[in-house]
């Protein structure tokens, strides 16, 4: 193998590696109001897109909140739990 065909090669890996997410599910207990406020404050996002995102969970029962490595969304899922929030994580993918 030629070096940039290692290199590429490497490359995938790491992205297979890195390929989890952290999915945040609907419940019927905490408002939309607040995973909106979660969704702006843990994950940083805007008024506008942690409300398209509380949305998405509300209507079709799950959102996919971030991405990355795994031992990252292991923090993301115990700190949805922390808020009250029922998240999982899983292979990006499935």
């Amino acid at each position: 193998m030629t070096q940039e065909e290692l290199e590429r090669e490497g490359a995938v890996a790491t992205r297979t590696a890195d390929a989890w997410v952290t999915i945040v599910w609907n419940d019927p207990v905490n408002l939309m109001s607040y995973v909106t406020h979660v969704f702006q404050t843990y994950f940083g996002l805007s008024r506008h897109d942690a409300e398209a995102r509380m949305r998405e969970v509300h209507e079709h029962g799950r959102s996919v909140l971030s991405t990355g490595g795994r031992e990252k969304m292991e923090v993301d899922v115990q700190a949805m739990h922390g808020y009250g929030l029922w998240a999982t994580l899983q292979r990006s993918g499935e």
